[in-house]
C-alpha cells in the first residue's frame, strides 16, 4: 500500500517561509518522481515542483526563484522549502508520487500566506 505522509504545513506572514515534508512508503521511491502540487477550493491542481530520481527538478513558473524541492533517498523524503511568499502562494499542497506508470498524491496540508 503506497501512502504518502506530509508534514509542515501553516500559517506565516506574506515573505516568510515554510518548509514542507512528505515520507515515501510502498513505492520503490529511489526511482519514483517526487513533487508537488497544490489546489485551491474550486479550483484545478496546478504542479508546483517535481523532481526525479537522477535529481532533475521542474518547477511552475510562479515559484521559480523561490521555491527549492529536494530529495533524502535514505529516508525516503521529499522535501519543498518555500521562502518569499505570497498571498496567491495559499492552497493546499499535497505530495506526489509517480512510480511506472501510477500516480499517487497525498492527503494535502493547508499552507496560508497571510497577514
Amino acid at each position: 500500500q503506497v501512502q504518502l505522509v506530509e508534514s509542515g504545513g501553516g500559517l506565516v506572514q506574506p515573505g516568510g517561509s515554510l518548509k514542507l515534508s512528505c515520507v515515501a512508503s510502498g513505492i520503490n521511491f529511489n526511482l519514483a518522481v517526487m513533487g508537488w502540487y497544490r489546489q485551491v477550493p474550486g479550483t484545478q491542481r496546478e504542479l508546483v515542483a517535481t523532481i526525479t530520481g537522477g535529481y532533475r527538478t521542474n518547477y511552475a513558473d510562479s515559484v521559480k526563484g523561490r521555491f527549492t524541492i529536494s530529495r533524502d533517498n535514505t529516508q525516503r523524503t521529499v522535501s519543498l522549502q518555500m521562502s518569499s511568499l505570497k498571498v496567491e502562494d495559499t492552497a493546499v499542497y499535497s505530495c506526489y508520487a509517480r512510480s511506472g506508470s501510477r500516480e499517487y498524491w497525498g492527503q494535502g496540508t493547508q499552507v496560508t500566506a497571510s497577514s
